[in-house]
């Protein structure tokens, strides 16, 4: 059994904002208030980014039009005494999914990392 760190993408949508900075500030607590609210505080939550199709460069996943964002969440957890990556995966996906219903969400990465196993979420 391994542990792995199990990054994931969420599609958020907000609505009634003028502002990226408002739409990723407002994106970014309602998923911690949802998370928070089923117990899963130990989900980190921040904005994705995006490459920029013509240079590359990464910026802020959020776009805005008719005062409705849609705003890319980068979700990690942590995923303790899984069999492999596929079934670290389903867990992440399982735990964060039941969480926020109706919230697309998309693994990105999985990292197997070394750890005690008497880890536990607190």
């Amino acid at each position: 059994m391994s542990n792995y760190l199990v990054a994931m993408e969420a599609a958020w949508l907000v609505r009634d904002v003028e502002d990226v900075d408002d739409a990723i500030g407002v994106a970014v607590s309602e998923a911690g208030k949802r998370l928070n609210q089923k117990n899963k505080e130990y989900v980190e939550v921040e904005v994705g980014v995006t490459g920029c199709p013509a240079c590359g460069e990464p910026f802020d996943s959020a776009f805005i039009a008719a005062n409705t964002a849609l705003v890319g969440l980068l979700m990690e957890i942590e995923i303790f005494n899984a069999e492999n990556e596929e079934h670290a995966s389903r867990i992440a996906k399982s735990e964060v999914g039941g969480a926020l219903r109706d919230v697309p969400l998309s693994v990105i990465d999985i990292i197997e990392h070394e750890g005690d196993d008497d880890e536990s979420r607190d």
